[in-house]
């Protein structure tokens, strides 16, 4: 049972870290309204360049998303929907946690069991997909 526990625990802190990226972001960059307006500076207006530094963070834009790396190498991946939210699978996860200080593998069953647990924390928009209730 303590795959589970850690694979919460796992959850959790994403959720955290995502959090502290949106704020460390948005106070870097004070137009911001979302995280997911990364993407349009970096698409429609050029503000931004599609890899460089946000405050404490290296980012990538990406597809329908954007990598984050904290200076400790700490890795917060995360996708937007088509409505700005913020959404994340399993394997972004599973990404996070291998890149921890201390890295932390747990299996996609065991992160599936614990983020469809935390249901008062967690929406699963489809299939493997997570966002953080607001």
């Amino acid at each position: 049972m303590e795959r589970v526990g850690d694979a919460r625990e796992l959850v959790l802190g994403y959720v955290d870290a995502l959090n502290a990226v949106d704020e460390a972001t948005r106070a870097a960059i004070p137009s911001l309204e979302r995280l997911a307006d990364v993407v349009g500076l970096v698409r429609s207006r050029r503000i931004l360049s599609r890899s460089g530094r946000i405050g404490t963070y290296s980012y990538t834009v990406h597809g329908a998303g954007c990598r984050f790396v904290g200076d400790n190498g700490t890795e917060v991946d995360v996708d937007f929907a088509a409505d700005g939210s913020e959404i994340f699978d399993l394997w972004r996860l599973r990404r996070y946690g291998l890149s921890l200080p201390e890295p932390l593998d747990v299996t996609e069953q065991d992160l599936r069991t614990a983020a469809r647990s935390l249901q008062s924390l967690l929406t699963e928009v489809r299939p493997g997909w997570f966002s953080a209730a607001n």
